[in-house]
């Protein structure tokens, strides 16, 4: 028999057993987010208390991975994972060996001979984890050498967004690295691929389970990657035609702010949970196909044992416990649903914040773009500020001009004159070639009395007396109540709340552990992705402000607003303005169809942006 027709039985296998597979697979899922969500509460408290703040933001993250105490954090939450995948592996495996029983007597079987080397499997997948993670550390470390090597001399954003060509080899590199690294795994893991099944079905130590498993597979692993690489293929492939399916489906609903929303919720909701149960029951048929697959190279013994009459009363006792333990689970994801519905504002309080101006319409952080932001009716103008050679501070992003105009100039190293010779308008349209970098003087003087102004303070480790010379012009135009400043770096933020104690301060997150309500200052800013309705009653508590960036789709925008933001960092001030008209006459229960309809992954605004970073 071919390997395609080996694969394809074995999916056929999985079929004929799709109830048991399906329940046992649920049963994983919810076992993960029980397991997973107290352990990482733990993580996350312990990484806290280990540094001097409420909370910690992306930059502070990235340290704490960096240390010994963060890389065992890391590797303990992976353990996790690792550890209820090869249970379910191998539970998987032990249905296949207990076949020719009915369906409950399968899977007690089964149950009762994984629970017997609990402890062993436990070991197994820590040993697993960390042979995995040494063959991956290098090809790790060479692909941040590629990275550091081909793109390390100017701004990333310039590398992200005009893709040159040392941007395309490095990524190249990287891609052959990874593809590498694929096929070094598939050796390996075909390899090791009864190691498994010998520590459940024979009893072997995990230490010594892995090198007796490549002396089996010795000739056989051609084989097996073969097949594989064919059951991924089919396994994709389902996945993909499912999504394919589903997502022109609904893509086929008409969406538009006029529209029936309830009937679009109806659909959406009814298609979406379709999609759910499918790629779950896909998900664990291809599971069960993939040990049913494995196990066609075990031929080391037959079926499992049948359970004992005093095993199955301990068993009973046992699944009693694991029942109520699942019953506790559910309570808690309806408690969670209920508080998710608690959390949703019915009245819009929401500012207006415009991206480097209004960016989506004008080239970014120039007096046109912010000119633009004031005409379409924006609260506050949010733009970043740097430092120039000559001591000027003006109103830029990235620490070079290679985005804006292909100009090797780091912010740092340029003056005024140099500034003046620089198009950073011409990129987005040739009517604003005429655009130059301004002065942060020249953006307060233009919005004074029409908006408010948050100033980003951008370091990149050249900056000289960057607060002091911006409090310097803040209080020399008399803006100090019309302005407010943050920063990605939490030191930074807090010695600007030291020099201004009364300024409005607020810190930016790209991602954050513990409570960032915690944090000094009057405002947390986060991306779309990681603002949550505990994040904005968290907050609100607090006494502070939940800012949310960069969100430019009306469905999204909604979404934040009914989350509980307080201010929307957007590129499209004016479509916000819209968003807001058009809430004011919707009732709660309308604007909750808005919000799940973002939730299942609908646009109203499909146009892409050159940059949403912060």
């Amino acid at each position: 028999m071919n390997s395609l027709s080996t694969v394809l039985r074995a999916f056929g296998d999985a079929w004929s057993r799709r109830r048991m597979l399906v329940i046992v697979y649920l049963v994983l899922r919810i076992t993960i987010y029980a397991v997973l969500a107290p352990v990482l509460g733990l993580l996350i408290n312990l990484a806290v208390s280990m540094s001097d703040q409420a909370a910690l933001t992306d930059q502070d993250i990235a340290g704490f991975l960096l240390t010994p105490g963060g890389f065992v954090a890391a590797v303990a939450v992976l353990s996790l994972l690792l550890v209820v995948e090869v249970l379910g592996f191998a539970l998987m495996a032990a249905i296949w060996r207990a076949g020719g029983q009915d369906s409950f007597v399968t899977a007690r079987t089964a149950l009762f001979s994984i629970i017997k080397r609990m402890r062993h499997l436990i070991l197994f997948a820590g040993l697993f984890l960390l042979r995995v993670l040494a063959m991956v550390l290098p090809f790790v470390l060479a692909g941040l050498f590629v990275a550091w090597w081909l793109m390390g001399e100017y701004d990333i954003n310039y590398y992200l967004s005009n893709r040159p060509p040392e941007a395309i080899r490095a990524a190249v590199l990287i891609g052959l690295l990874l593809l590498a690294l694929l096929l070094w795994l598939l050796a390996r893991l075909t390899s090791w691929a009864l190691a498994l099944h010998l520590v459940v079905f024979e009893g072997t130590s995990p230490m010594a389970a892995f090198g007796k498993s490549a002396e089996l597979m010795v000739g056989e692993r051609g084989r097996l990657a073969w097949r594989i690489v064919i059951w991924f293929g089919i396994r994709f492939g389902l996945l993909a035609l499912l999504g394919l399916v589903f997502g022109l489906v609904l893509n086929l609903i008409p969406l538009d702010l006029q529209s029936g929303l309830r009937t679009v919720l109806a659909v959406t909701l009814g298609m979406s949970a379709l999609w759910a149960l499918s790629s779950l029951v896909v998900s664990a048929l291809a599971l069960g196909a993939l040990a049913r697959i494995v196990d066609g190279f075990f031929d080391r013994g037959g079926q499992l044992a049948p359970v004992t009459e005093r095993a199955d009363a301990g068993l009973r006792r046992r699944l009693v416990i694991a029942g109520a333990v699942g019953l506790a689970v559910i309570g808690m994801g309806f408690w969670s649903g209920a508080r998710l519905l608690d959390g949703i504002s019915t009245r819009d309080d929401v500012t207006i914040i415009a991206h480097r101006g209004a960016a989506g319409s004008r080239p970014e952080n120039t007096l046109a773009s912010v000119q633009k932001a004031l005409e379409d009716g924006a609260d506050w103008v949010e733009i970043d500020v740097q430092e120039t050679a000559d001591g000027q501070i003006v109103v830029v992003h990235d620490s070079d001009f290679m985005k804006l105009s292909g100009v090797d100039l780091k912010i740092w190293d340029a003056t005024m004159e140099d500034l003046a010779q620089i198009d950073i308008g011409g990129w987005f349209a040739p009517e604003y070639s005429d655009q130059r970098t301004p002065l942060l003087r020249d953006v307060l003087e233009m919005a004074k009395g029409r908006a408010g102004v948050v100033i980003e303070l951008k370091f990149y480790g050249h900056d000289d007396q960057l607060e002091a010379r911006v409090a310097e012009i803040v209080e020399d135009l008399g803006m100090a109540d019309q302005i407010a400043t943050m920063s990605l770096k939490y030191p930074m933020v807090q010695k600007m709340r030291d020099l201004r104690p009364d300024w409005r301060t607020g810190v930016l997150a790209a991602t954050a552990v513990g409570d960032p309500a915690g944090l000094v200052g009057d405002f947390v800013a986060v991306s779309a992705g990681q603002a949550k309705p505990w994040l904005a009653r968290s907050m609100q508590a607090a006494g502070k402000d939940l800012y949310v960036w960069t969100v430019n789709d009306p469905l999204d925008m909604s979404k934040m607003i009914s989350m509980g933001a307080d201010g929307l960092i957007t590129d499209e001030p004016a479509l916000a303005r819209q968003v807001l008209e058009f809430r004011a006459g919707l009732s709660t229960p309308e604007r909750l169809v808005l919000w799940l309809t973002e939730e299942l992954g609908l646009s109203l605004n499909e146009r892409g942006y050159r940059d949403d970073s912060p």
